[in-house]
């Protein structure tokens, strides 16, 4: 696992426990050379982005028991791929971002400025 830092390389705070969420879904954007997606931006979710996603072939919105994941709804906080958030944005779709969650490796990514503008916490 990558040290655990956020966007301003402080500690990486806890981005959501219910759900539980993060690649190793332990609540925190952590990542590593394994995680291809950099599941390492922290949301929260809006309807209009769960709609976007889903277009694009990733339903995070339907439960799937099997998986013991019981979908997400608007207001839920979620570590997100750089990619995907990044395509929302350009899209007018970006839903708003918690920094202190958000992993220091997003930044390889996204512009400090633009996570910024999409902050909840900043």
């Amino acid at each position: 696992m990558d040290e655990s830092f956020n966007v301003f390389g402080e500690k990486l705070e806890v981005c959501g426990m219910d759900p539980v969420t993060g690649f190793y879904r332990d609540g925190v954007c952590n990542t590593c050379k394994d995680d291809f997606g950099s599941h390492t931006v922290c949301i929260e979710t809006s309807q209009e982005f769960l709609d976007y996603t889903k277009s694009q072939g990733n339903d995070l919105s339907t439960p799937m028991p099997a998986y013991g994941f019981e979908g997400l709804e608007p207001g839920d906080n979620w570590c997100v791929c750089t990619g995907r958030w990044l395509e929302a944005e350009k899209r007018g779709m970006a839903p708003r971002l918690n920094l202190q969650s958000t992993h220091i490796r997003a930044l390889e990514i996204i512009p400090m400025e633009l996570l910024i503008k999409y902050a909840v916490d900043e």
